[in-house]
């Protein structure tokens, strides 16, 4: 049998030098050769159980490539699959192929030859591949069923007490994790529960895109939403009116936190939960995908130690991402950091973040005149939604604070028409902007299985693709679809900018009462990138596709 690091060396993986490196420590603290090298870097955990598969004679897999036959899958348990780090994924020479984390496991071997009635032929994959490819196929959607069926119990019991007993029943309960559980593994933001006049549908948004999970039977309605209720400690004896509440899961080895909101309907009360990540709170402005012009335009207005920037586009855009992101950057022990939001989605450490409670007379308007009695620096406005905010906000950016906060409107240069429209003096707006952000979401092409294309001169035509000097050579893809990406051919969210710096010729159309498309044709001429332009140069560059810009823009 061939050494390790023969076989590193004869793949061009590792260099002589650094093999000697890896072999002195391996001697040293009695480590392996394998573990030295993907620690120090060297290797990645792929490429290591590749090259201990090419020692022992076995084939390696790579299941993020490979299309993993049903029908083998069928024949072996999921609860089989996880036991062992094993899953099946298809057939050669009669024999059930199964990519495995330990193949040297004979009894995982045994296991898994009698759940099947076949004979095994193993093949290596590495462990966290196989985890992954298990909790992908091995869908906690069969349990689900399995469980649906257990809770259907005839017809849909409005007696509170009989809820409440329903309830506190354990497939309920479990009933109520696994949705949840497999929504934050299929990376959903949203969990839509939805009564209908003959079952209750289940939705998952991934992506920015619903997705229908499952259909259950209307008899378990009643017993499902209450027990979130409860969760998220919302009163389960109100049906008639909206309500909203928070909760929080462990999953994965992590805590998620869940904002809940019930609303009344003809059939029933629909739920939906947002899955907040907190590791999207975490995020760096250099993981938000802006290309590098806009990057630098938006750079030089939140270093500077007053002003107002303004985040706009539609709900669910990503503008609350950014805003945090931005906090991430100037958030130091110098500077006391104020928030006012509604609600608070995600906790900040070394901020102070305020809560908007209506009920209690604290709205942003109240909570913003409090706030700048407590000498902040950076004052975060969760959204402009009335004059009075706006005319707080505005005041706060000139009189020395850095203000950042959101705004509904489509593009960056109607935000500031939009806050003239809300009362604000013209004047006032000119001279508080720094700088409005317009943004999307486009979801990203999956990078395992999308394909280069050449669209034809008419269809450049058509979109007015036009690359600006400077920009990098246009590789357009397009989605294929494959087991990484769940055969949508996309994986992840990038988002699209539009970033207009306050000139002073743009101050000055301003005070003249402009409209918000003169005010836009001088932005452009002076250098901003439209969201279409950003859009089609990310589709230039194989980050997403034309028509997922077109999808997202106008």
């Amino acid at each position: 049998m061939k050494q390790l690091g023969d076989i590193l060396l004869e793949g061009g993986l590792v260099t002589h030098d650094q093999l000697a490196v890896a072999v002195d420590e391996q001697n040293r603290l009695g480590r392996s050769l394998g573990r030295v090298l993907v620690d120090r870097g060297v290797l990645t955990e792929a490429q290591l159980v590749a090259s201990l598969a090419a020692q022992i004679g076995m084939r390696f897999v790579d299941l993020g490539d490979i299309q993993i036959d049903g029908s083998a899958l069928g024949r072996v348990p999921g609860h089989v699959a996880r036991r062992h780090t094993a899953i099946p994924i298809g057939y050669d020479e009669g024999k059930l192929v199964v990519a495995m984390a330990d193949p040297a496991n004979v009894f995982a071997i045994d296991d898994i030859r009698s759940a099947a009635g076949i004979d095994v032929k193993p093949v290596v994959a590495t462990r966290n591949d196989v985890a992954a490819a298990i909790d992908r196929f091995y869908r906690a959607g069969d349990e689900l069923n399995d469980l649906t069926s257990e809770l259907d119990t005839g017809e849909d019991e409005e007696d509170l007490s009989k809820v409440k007993e329903i309830t506190e029943d354990a497939p309920i309960v479990r009933y109520v994790n696994l949705l949840i559980t497999q929504a934050i593994q299929d990376r959903a933001s949203d969990i839509h529960l939805e009564p209908t006049e003959h079952d209750l549908r289940v939705r998952y948004r991934i992506d920015g895109v619903l997705h229908e999970v499952m259909r259950s039977p209307r008899a378990i309605q009643s017993g499902v939403i209450s027990r979130l209720k409860i969760m998220a400690d919302i009163n389960i004896a109100e049906r008639r009116i909206p309500q909203d509440g928070r909760l929080s899961v462990a999953a994965h080895g992590k805590k998620v936190d869940l904002r809940v909101a019930t609303l009344p309907t003809v059939w029933g009360e629909k739920v939906v939960m947002r899955i907040l990540d907190n590791s999207t709170a975490r995020m760096d402005l250099s993981d938000l995908g802006f290309s590098p012009h806009n990057f630098g335009i938006f750079e030089k207005s939140y270093v500077k130690p007053y002003g107002m920037i303004l985040v706009t586009g539609p709900t669910g855009s990503g503008k609350s991402t950014t805003l945090y992101a931005t906090l991430n950057v100037v958030n130091k022990p110098e500077v006391n950091i104020i928030t006012v939001e509604d609600p608070v989605e995600y906790r900040l450490p070394g901020v102070n973040q305020v809560q908007v409670n209506n009920k209690a007379g604290l709205n942003f308007a109240a909570a913003l005149r409090s706030i700048l009695r407590s000498d902040p620096d950076i004052v975060l406005i969760g959204e402009i939604r009335d004059h009075e905010t706006a005319q707080i906000a505005v005041e706060a950016s000139l009189t020395g604070h850095l203000v950042l906060s959101t705004l509904h409107t489509n593009d960056a240069p109607s935000a500031i028409t939009r806050l003239t429209e809300m009362g604000i003096e013209p004047f006032l707006v000119g001279s508080a902007m720094d700088v409005v952000l317009a943004q999307r979401l486009a979801r990203r092409l999956c990078s395992k299985c999308k394909e280069p294309f050449e669209p034809d001169a008419e269809q450049l035509a058509a979109i007015r693709f036009k690359p600006y000097p400077g920009d990098p050579e246009p590789h357009f893809y397009r989605p294929v679809g494959c087991a990484n990406c769940a055969k949508t051919g996309y994986k992840g969210r990038v988002a699209i900018h539009e970033v207009m710096a306050i000139s002073d010729e743009i101050e000055r159309l301003t005070v003249d009462r402009a409209s918000s498309t003169r005010i836009g044709e001088v932005a452009i001429e002076q250098g901003m990138r439209t969201l279409r332009e950003d859009g089609l140069l990310k589709a230039s560059q194989g980050i997403t596709t034309i028509d997922e810009v077109f999808r997202v823009v106008a």
